[in-house]
């Protein structure tokens, strides 16, 4: 059976079949929403018509919808709509598909289930041991126990995993500078940054060299290219300057501090997830298109320094580790769904 896997989120659509293609696309869903079907067709032109659709989400949140209901229901009709005739059915945190329909009955069983999907697929790396997945995004860190394989995680909706720690809101492409602190040092005195949407963590991790630069990628704060001189002006302009105003060693200064505190955010929130968990992990499983960060978060701490660490990225090409949610959710089907004439219920 040839399946197809979406993760339709908030910014990015990502897209994943059950032989390992992947794709994804930027798609602001909060500003235009009735495009998300035509998003999706566009999307999907890359594959052969599948036998199924499988999907999980996080774009429900999304402010454009009024409540998570509205959000998974303007989703799976827009899936639904991109291709006609294909069975869909949509991953939920009770660990099972579901067709859209009882899905739209039980919407936040559907929402941000996507970190569901990729644990329970990953967990089976490690059957038999204590272990952590952390996957970290372009704008948000999952901090998963894992027991024999499973999750096991103290929340499940969006709000109770920012209350337990096991999602901190912050990812290493999208986050605004200003959400990591509030001030920075600069010139021997303590900077306020501007709360503006002037720049991005991605400014930080290109101008220090940890990610690369991408000229063809206009997703960032003014809409200029993602390049290392680009970024250090909008560095600049966070601290209400120009590059005629801020040296280029002032604006590593700054980029230094900030990523620190990111790390630092993280890790307080892995401190109260680690301190819930019975055994200190065996094995820690970092992924997500921050996956760097993740590596520096977990050599620098220490109850972790023993744990055998495995990155998924360095086991599936570059596209499936950044689509890794909508290929787990393809792989999944293909395993769990029967077929007859019809999509039946999975075992």
């Amino acid at each position: 059976m040839y399946v197809i896997g979406l993760d339709i989120g908030g910014a990015n659509l990502k897209s994943a079949d059950s032989d390992g293609a992947a794709r994804s696309i930027a798609f602001e869903l909060w500003k235009t929403p009735e495009l998300l079907q035509t998003a999706l067709q566009e999307l999907l032109t890359s594959y052969q018509r599948p036998d199924l659709i499988a999907v999980t989400m996080t774009g429900e949140l999304a402010d454009c919808f009024q409540t998570k209901a509205d959000g998974v229901d303007h989703i799976l009709t827009a899936v639904e709509q991109a291709v006609p005739g294909v069975p869909v059915l949509v991953w939920q945190t009770g660990a099972e598909f579901l067709p859209p329909d009882i899905a739209r009955e039980f919407p936040l069983l559907a929402a941000a289930a996507n970190w569901h999907a990729l644990a329970t697929w990953l967990g089976r790396m490690i059957p038999d041991q204590h272990g952590l997945l952390i996957d970290i995004g372009s704008t948000t860190t999952d901090l998963i126990p894992l027991q024999q394989g499973l999750p096991v995680t103290e929340g499940v909706t969006d709000v109770e995993r920012l209350l337990s720690g096991e999602l901190v809101y912050t990812g290493g492409r999208r986050t605004p500078l200003a959400m990591l602190e509030n001030r920075v040092p600069l010139r021997g005195q303590s900077c306020p940054l501007a709360a503006e949407y002037f720049a991005t963590t991605a400014d930080l991790y290109v101008l220090l060299e940890e990610l690369p630069e991408s000229p063809e990628d206009i997703d960032t704060a003014d809409g200029r290219p993602a390049t290392r001189a680009n970024a250090f002006a909008r560095i600049a302009r966070s601290v209400c300057c120009d590059i005629t105003e801020l040296s280029e060693e002032e604006a590593i200064e700054i980029a230094v501090w900030l990523a620190a505190r990111q790390q630092a955010q993280i890790t307080e929130a892995l401190d109260q997830v680690l301190s819930r968990m019975d055994h200190v992990p065996e094995t820690v499983l970092i992924s997500g298109s921050s996956v760097f960060l993740a590596k520096k978060i977990v050599q620098s701490h220490p109850l972790l320094a023993q744990a055998k660490v495995t990155n998924v990225a360095e086991i599936f090409d570059r596209s499936i580790s950044d689509s890794a949610c909508a290929f787990a959710v393809a792989r999944l089907a293909a395993e769990r769904v029967r077929f007859s004439t019809e999509v039946e219920q999975p075992d």
